[in-house]
């Protein structure tokens, strides 16, 4: 029984805390309105797929395939040692799309 009560003592300060923090965030926020901080610009990051591809799903089953491209090599055989590897693999052509990205290195991502 005393852990019991204990626990609920423990708890009701950390609700007390809780409450005590949400007044204050409460307040800070009501400060602000209207203040304007320095307005930072964000990068917008391009994407280089269409949705149907960010929104395929590799499986954990499938193999990757095991080539880099650092952009010293010929990118000709490159492109056909991964077409290779992903022929034996599978997958959809969504999949390859996505793949090939990860085969980069380097400046060439």
């Amino acid at each position: 029984m005393a852990k019991l009560d204990a626990s609920r003592a423990s708890n009701e300060e950390l609700r007390k805390a809780n409450e005590d923090l949400r007044k204050d965030l409460q307040q800070l926020g009501e400060r602000s309105t209207g203040e304007r901080g320095p307005t930072i610009q964000t990068r917008a990051h391009p994407k280089p797929f269409s949705q149907a591809i960010m929104d395929v799903v590799i499986p954990a089953s499938f193999i990757t395939p095991n080539i880099v491209f650092t952009g010293v090599e010929d990118l000709e055989a490159h492109l056909t040692a991964f077409n290779a590897q992903m022929m034996i693999s599978g997958g959809t052509n969504a999949m390859h799309c996505k793949m090939f990205m990860g085969t980069f290195i380097d400046t060439t991502l």
